[in-house]
């Protein structure tokens, strides 16, 4: 695995004024691109997202999604394509969720192969409860019953039934206390802490996540910052790291975790650290000494600044 080394040597990039001035300079072949907090807001694209999409496509870009949803793939590129992408452009999308399934699916990995069946199911209510269909295992209620925990969602406990049972974020983390003494251990699908829906912040599973190993459990991240989905992107994609440009919101999740891939990146200062950053509107420009404050502090470097995903 890459470390951090070769970003943190050099200089923070100043700002960019727009995607094509990193476009122009056809140095990537591939783009990987997040979607919340860059491409849209969950609700609707962003102004100018979806112009400079096509235009990028138009430049001979493989562009590909790579997120931290909890959605298999196919979920993504159909919202993708409803809040006005074409799909088409993509090279496909690689998102946490699918490689949750295929992980649990294949059990090609010595780590998932001892996993067990049983689990508790940690998911969404009002997004709508993620399907378990194929992957042969038993949801319990109890912890007793468990042999892990997956976590795709923060809103609700899924039931046997496949129905979401709605509970409070208080009450699940009374079962990772419950499941920490137990030692069992969680797959975490959506390792965000925290995503931007409409301009307000929603937690993610990553929280629990995160919490579960305070408590001294055992957590498997898939997504992003690890390596594995830029990996799986790369090979997508059919390109190497130095081919590539990852373009992300998150200095936890996006930049910090090219940073760990080896490939060059772009922050986009208006999704998720916006409020950190002190930006009231979309588009508006990042004081530069607060940007560089805030990379010291994730200890995540990008190779470029920009407000938003805008030609």
């Amino acid at each position: 695995m890459s470390n951090c080394s070769t970003a943190t040597a050099n200089p923070i990039s100043s700002h960019t004024i727009g995607i094509q001035q990193i476009a122009e300079s056809r140095q990537f072949k591939a783009w990987f691109l997040d979607q919340f907090g860059v491409l849209h807001d969950g609700k609707q694209a962003y102004p100018g997202a979806v112009s400079t999409f096509k235009k990028l496509a138009s430049s001979g870009a493989k562009m590909v999604i790579i997120s931290n949803s909890s959605r298999r793939a196919s979920t993504t590129m159909e919202k993708i394509g409803n809040l006005g992408f074409d799909p088409s452009l993509f090279v496909g999308a690689i998102t946490s969720g699918e490689l949750t399934y295929q992980h649990l699916q294949r059990r090609d990995d010595v780590w998932f192969a001892a996993l067990g069946r049983s689990c508790i199911h940690m998911t969404w209510n009002d997004r709508g409860a993620i399907s378990l269909e194929g992957l042969g295992l038993e949801v319990v209620e109890k912890v007793k019953d468990a042999d892990f925990i997956l976590a795709h969602g923060t809103e609700a406990l899924g039931v046997s039934s496949g129905e979401p049972l709605p509970v409070k974020l208080e009450d699940l983390e009374k079962i990772l206390e419950e499941s920490a003494i137990k030692q069992i251990p969680m797959v975490v699908a959506n390792p965000d802490f925290v995503t931007v829906e409409a301009r307000a912040l929603r937690i993610m599973p990553g929280t629990l996540a995160d919490k579960y190993e305070k408590l001294g459990g055992e957590v498997k991240w898939m997504g992003k910052p690890g390596e594995i989905i830029y990996k799986a992107a790369m090979t997508m994609a059919g390109v190497d790291a130095s081919d590539c440009v990852a373009v992300g919101d998150s200095l936890h999740h996006d930049i910090k975790g090219a940073n760990i891939a080896g490939i060059q990146s772009a922050f986009i200062t208006g999704g998720i650290h916006a409020t950190e950053l002190g930006l009231d509107e979309f588009g508006e420009v990042a004081d530069q000494s607060s940007v560089d404050a805030l990379t010291l502090k994730y200890d995540a470097y990008p190779s470029y600044v920009l407000p938003s995903f805008s030609w």
